[in-house]
């Protein structure tokens, strides 16, 4: 008879998180613990949370509550980032039993009781005495894995909490590394994403007589036997050298996808959020990428509504966005954090018109997907198939970043097939044609 206990995770926010999150679970499985869908009955649940989320306490309570339908009985822990900033403010929402910090999360599976607490406990030490390096990668719910290669942010810029949230940037070894990339393959993963707060920072803490850099993983993570598919999930552009680019390039395994955070056109409100570039520098790594790599598939992230952001701010960023070869845009609208610089400064922008500038850049983004979509009309690609059916059709994503769909055959999941992109269909995914037949 199976008396294993059972454990569902719901997950908020970032890469990073599910790569925590899917090894936090694999801790559990080493203690007898059974992983189930959230939806389904368990005995505990736990929630990753997330920061950055506008209304996180609102989102977390909606979390506990559906648990707590399935399951009424059921303990229920708290983790992440949101967990590490206002531990107090979740162990009050009815129903919690245990809130972690970043330095406990980890070591959740023995902070697990058989019972629901009367009041939640609460173990969230301060954030300057999280300074080791856990890591990290996803496996089993995806076709690629989320391999954690760093955490923490030294940059404070001023309108986020995430170095309150996560700590100093710190990164383990290349050689280290390395060994959690070759346990995520041997999943069955073959795509690798490597993630992180502020990738680029990679081997910042490595000793002077030793030094490693991101470049350095780049170049080990290029010679790895057995993986097929790399991609770099975000970085920051001073942090992306021109050798970096080049690399990527020259790869066979890196995929000509990169996600640059951009967050303003203008050098002002650049300033004014203590980023680390101006945008001529910006707009030179975007040029030095599709000089090499033409189809490359490249994405920024931007706020909108930043204190001190006038009128002719935003249209300078939107002009500055409109003329540069970006492929889309992950538009965020400026809210205020506790204890960020930002939250104290002048002039805020209404939010009304936070909302509307945000529409406008929503826009503009969809236009650059679809002049981006448009331009590889015709091409042949690789595409990593995933597992999903739906209606009738199997999807993945092309090397460069292009949502491909084709008839479903179970025979393709998890594998890497080149298609013909053909035609773009009202959901603005591309169907497209297999090159190689594969048998039912």
């Amino acid at each position: 008879m199976n008396t294993a206990r059972k454990v569902a995770f719901h997950t908020l926010g970032c890469k990073l998180n599910f790569s925590e999150t899917s090894t936090i679970a694999r801790l559990f499985g080493e203690h007898q613990f059974s992983k189930v869908d959230f939806a389904e009955a368990a005995d505990v649940y736990v929630i990753n949370t997330c920061s950055v989320t506008e209304n996180a306490n609102r989102e977390c309570r909606s979390i506990v509550r559906k648990a707590l339908r399935t399951s009424p009985n059921a303990f229920i822990a708290v983790i992440g980032c949101y967990a590490q900033l206002k531990p107090e403010e979740i162990a009050a929402i009815p129903g919690v039993d245990l809130v972690l910090g970043a330095a406990e999360k980890f070591n959740l599976v023995k902070y697990i009781e058989s019972e629901k607490n009367f009041k939640a406990k609460t173990y969230a030490d301060e954030i300057r005495h999280c300074n080791s390096f856990h890591a990290s990668f996803s496996a089993g719910d995806r076709t690629r894995s989320f391999l954690k290669v760093q955490d923490g942010c030294d940059y404070f810029c001023s309108f986020c909490t995430i170095p309150l949230a996560r700590g100093f940037s710190r990164s383990d070894t290349v050689a280290s590394t390395l060994i959690s990339a070759q346990k995520a393959l041997e999943t069955g993963v073959k795509e690798i994403v490597l993630t992180g707060v502020n990738i680029g920072d990679f081997g910042k803490q490595s000793p002077a007589e030793a030094p490693e850099t991101f470049f350095d993983l780049v170049k080990a993570m290029d010679a790895l036997d057995g993986l097929e598919r790399i991609r770099i999930s975000s970085i920051e552009p001073n942090l992306l050298s021109n050798e970096i680019i080049k690399a990527v390039g020259a790869s066979k395994k890196f995929l000509p996808h990169f996600h640059i955070p951009m967050q303003s056109g203008s050098d002002k409100i650049l300033k004014l959020m203590r980023r680390r570039y101006v945008r001529d520098l910006y707009a030179d790594r975007i040029r030095s990428i599709r000089e090499l790599m033409p189809n490359a598939c490249i994405g920024a992230d931007v706020i909108v509504g930043f204190p001190g952001e006038t009128e002719d701010d935003f249209l300078d960023t939107y002009r500055f966005i409109n003329e540069l070869e970006l492929s889309y845009l992950h538009v965020f609208t400026y809210s205020e954090r506790d204890n960020t610089t930002a939250v104290r400064m002048d002039e805020i922008v209404p939010q009304q018109e936070r909302q509307r500038r945000n529409r406008m850049l929503t826009i503009l983004s969809e236009k650059k997907r679809r002049h981006f979509y448009e331009q590889q009309a015709g091409k042949t690609v690789s595409v990593l198939f995933e597992q999903e059916e739906k209606e009738g059709m199997i999807r993945g994503f092309s090397d460069n970043y292009v949502r491909v769909k084709v008839p479903f055959n179970a025979a393709l999941v998890n594998t890497i097939m080149d298609v013909r992109l053909e035609t773009i269909d009202q959901d603005g995914e591309f169907l497209g044609a297999l090159l190689t037949p594969v048998l039912i």
